[in-house]
């Protein structure tokens, strides 16, 4: 099965994989034996924050993805452009994908309902996301769209938590 996608997009979604199996991992070394960790209660109202924190951060993926789309030529691989996009939801941010992305590590925290993932190591790979965006993403886009991006950067914010762009960011995709 040949994957029609770019290394650098390749690695990025295989280190997502290992920080958010590791990081559930490592936590439950930890929780194993604490008494939160088995309690049915906590799980009641854990899980169901985790999924809707879950289904928060693909919906932002599958929106952004869906705007992406709009500048990929026709042999360009997935998730890459050959043109930047500056409407729709980045018209008010960014990186609206990789902001809804950032909420993977909670989600799936909460989800599996281990204290450890949930108050230490999912707001650690939080951070650590939030550092791989200003250091990679925005340095590769740079690099691609140069003068025509600084443009873009001093005019849209990185991340907005305006309503309005939250709700284009969050909102129910559509096919």
């Amino acid at each position: 099965m040949k994957i029609n996608t770019s290394l650098s997009v390749v690695i990025r979604i295989t280190l997502w994989l290992i920080i958010l199996l590791g990081g559930a991992m490592y936590a439950y070394s930890f929780d194993k034996n604490n008494l939160l960790f088995h309690s049915p209660l906590f799980h009641i109202l854990s899980a169901p924050i985790g999924l809707f924190i879950l289904r928060l951060a693909f919906r932002a993926a599958a929106n952004g993805g869906k705007e992406l789309a709009k500048g990929r030529g026709k042999d360009m691989p997935r998730l890459e452009t050959n043109r930047l996009i500056t409407t729709g939801i980045y018209k008010c941010m960014r990186h609206p994908m990789l902001f809804g992305l950032t909420l993977l590590p909670i989600g799936w925290a909460l989800l599996l309902g281990m204290p450890t993932f949930i108050t230490i190591i999912a707001p650690l790979e939080m951070l650590f996301i939030i550092f791989m965006v200003i250091i990679f993403e925005e340095m590769e886009v740079k690099k691609k769209f140069a003068n025509e991006y600084k443009d873009y950067a001093k005019k849209v914010p990185m991340v907005s938590f305006k309503r309005s762009c939250l709700r284009k960011v969050f909102r129910k995709y559509k096919r």
